[in-house]
């Protein structure tokens, strides 16, 4: 399939030799354009809610145009970014999309783009990261029972059609974002495979994986990153400075050094980071003068306190965000909360609707026992002494079911989840309050547990706009609901901030 697109021809980009983009007269006019100072003009693919749009937004660049296949990550993309756009015009905005059934020159032209091959400066985006991560392959091995399953997903072929779009619409750069496990992949790497491809085709990449905390994100998200730019705009790649610096659990070094197993070989066989043949580039680092990383603290602090489930006011159903929170002005407020609450375009003084958490009643006595960096072993003993308490209790009554009866194994079941804290050591985690958070994922959707609050007066897990804020979007910022889909959208976005950082340093390369 790589193959086919290398060597391919060039015919719907007039003009342009494969291999020899600096001869083509529709990259130079985009390069003059932008060194006239013209704004750099953007298409995200697979844009989900938009991180990577309001990162790029933010920094100077004109956004064009999104493609997304969810159909509720697409509407909260239109409504934050073409709110201006009513009727048939908003619609094509909002409307999901499937990418392998949509053709880069046909949709430009229904976004009002007559001339589509002019219309595209910058093309972002992170192809579904569900094929490339290690979670998903488990999970594939589960279902098909084949060791090696998930090179069978089509999922993970889906960053051919953004080769596609790169090959039809000439940008002149070019950004992937993925998970690490994507320069590993069934002992293969697929950035590598893209860069010889975008070679082919004419420009000049590399890659390599930044962690957002280093970035002023309140969360640890180690990500890889490919840019690439069109030949005669940069001779070589720079990915953004470090802005915040801290060192990073041992866990997430360990995730890096099996993503980087698969770099390309040397002349003697063996793999190195410093084999000519390989697009990877070292990892930027900070010094000792950064400041520090922005806390879960910082990040939090100034949002309304959440305590109705602990007086039985919060019952079970769909969380929808139609219940405005005033901030409380009593409250510490950090230098990132201004940031949240006055970022451009994006401005929010009233309070928040999306303050909103998971109805879980079993939990909040373990979450308020838990300890910062708690996990789940940890939660299962609380969950045990709770159970012995209240059978003491009971005893003391002398109303104690007897054991294994029906209402012993029911006063079990309300006290003690059912996961084996043995199989399940990583399933909760109690966030540590001076320290960032940990990687938000996508299952957010589903539930919260990674995620517990700090703060054990409150006892619950983190709310769909606490969530929105450790990613770094901003208060004004709107996700349309409810709570679960809400979750979804933050928990698969590349943090706002992150993106920023990379578009500035590519809007100073494009600006020469």
């Amino acid at each position: 399939m790589l193959s086919d697109l290398r060597n391919s021809t060039s015919r719907h980009s007039p003009g342009c030799v494969t291999g020899e983009s600096w001869m083509c007269p529709v990259i130079q006019r985009k390069i003059d354009r932008l060194r006239n100072g013209g704004a750099p003009r953007v298409l995200d693919l697979f844009a989900g809610c938009g991180g990577i749009s309001l990162g790029f937004k933010t920094a100077g660049y004109e956004l064009r145009a999104a493609i997304e296949m969810d159909p509720v990550a697409a509407a909260s993309h239109a409504r934050n970014f073409y709110p201006e756009l009513e009727g048939d015009a908003g619609q094509r905005h909002a409307r999901s999309r499937d990418i392998v059934k949509t053709e880069p020159r046909p949709f430009m032209l229904e976004m009002g783009c007559p001339e589509p091959e002019e219309a595209i400066d910058v093309i972002v985006g992170g192809p579904p990261c569900q094929a490339f991560a290690r979670v998903g392959r488990a999970k594939l091995r589960e279902v098909a029972e084949h060791p090696h399953a998930f090179i069978k997903d089509p999922r993970s072929d889906l960053y051919l059609r953004y080769l596609e779009f790169i090959k039809q619409l000439r940008p002149v750069a070019l950004l992937v974002e993925n998970v690490p496990d994507v320069l590993n992949h069934g002992g293969h790497n697929i950035y590598e495979e893209i860069c010889e491809v975008l070679e082919d085709l004419g420009y000049t990449c590399g890659y390599t994986l930044l962690n957002s905390v280093h970035y002023g994100v309140p969360e640890m998200r180690e990500r890889a990153f490919l840019i690439g730019y069109a030949a005669g705009i940069a001779d070589e790649i720079r990915f953004p400075e470090p802005t915040r610096r801290h060192e990073l659990p041992r866990g997430y070094e360990g995730s890096r050094q099996v993503a980087l197993k698969y770099l390309p070989e040397n002349g003697n066989g063996k793999l190195s980071l410093l084999d000519n043949k390989s697009r990877f580039l070292p990892t930027p680092e900070g010094g000792p003068d950064l400041p520090p990383a922005v806390t879960a603290r910082e990040a939090l602090q100034d949002l309304p306190t959440i305590t109705d489930h602990l007086r039985g006011k919060l019952k079970k159903g769909p969380r929808r965000f139609d219940t405005l929170l005033p901030y409380d002005d009593s409250r510490p407020i950090s230098e990132y909360g201004r940031l949240m609450r006055s970022w451009p375009g994006f401005g929010n003084n009233r309070g928040i609707l999306d303050h909103v958490i998971r109805f879980l009643p079993r939990d909040y006595a373990i979450f308020a026992r838990m300890r910062p960096g708690d996990q789940y072993p940890e939660a299962h003993r609380h969950a045990i002494a709770l159970f012995n308490e209240k059978l003491a209790a009971l005893q003391a009554k002398g109303l104690a079911p007897a054991k294994n009866s029906k209402e012993y194994r029911q006063l079990w079941k309300d006290t003690v989840p059912p996961y084996d804290p043995d199989k399940f050591p990583n399933k909760w985690r109690k966030m540590e309050a001076d320290c960032p958070a940990r990687t938000l994922m996508a299952h957010l959707g589903k539930d919260s547990y990674s995620h517990i609050h700090y703060d054990s007066r409150q006892a619950r897990t983190i709310s769909v706009r606490e969530a929105a804020r450790l990613q770094s979007f901003p208060d004004g910022f709107v996700f349309v609901g409810p709570m679960n889909p809400g979750f979804r959208q933050i928990g698969n976005a590349v943090p706002p901030l992150m993106a920023k950082a990379l578009a500035e340093i590519m809007l100073t390369t494009l600006r020469g």
